[in-house]
């Protein structure tokens, strides 16, 4: 989507497409499980974890890094990766803001 587009878009509108494209792959969700389950993990880690090549599973890492979800700490030669607690909980409100405006509306649906 070209940066010209994405003025005729709420803030909210965009942060939640971010969260939902990081979010659109069962790969990066069985990731975040496999960092929920741990805690942290190293790439190594999540790829003894998941029949995915270690090429796949960066590339997935790097999505959900860009969304924010994750982050990376340089530990030697690895990369240690864990939820990003703070964009987590925001990712949470969003959805959970958007999921109340369902609820508010249902009844008045035909």
């Amino acid at each position: 989507m070209g940066a010209s587009k994405l003025t005729d878009y709420t803030n909210e509108e965009i942060t939640l497409a971010r969260y939902a494209k990081a979010l659109s792959h069962p790969a990066r969700i069985a990731i975040l499980n496999v960092l929920l389950q741990r805690n942290v993990c190293v790439c190594g880690d999540i790829v003894d974890e998941l029949p995915l090549s270690q090429s796949t599973v960066s590339q997935h890492l790097k999505e959900l890094k860009i969304a924010g979800l994750i982050k990376g700490d340089i530990e030697g030669a690895s990369i240690c990766y864990c939820i990003n607690e703070t964009e987590w909980s925001k990712a949470k409100e969003h959805f959970t803001k958007w999921f109340q405006l369902y609820d508010e509306m249902k009844s008045k649906c035909c």
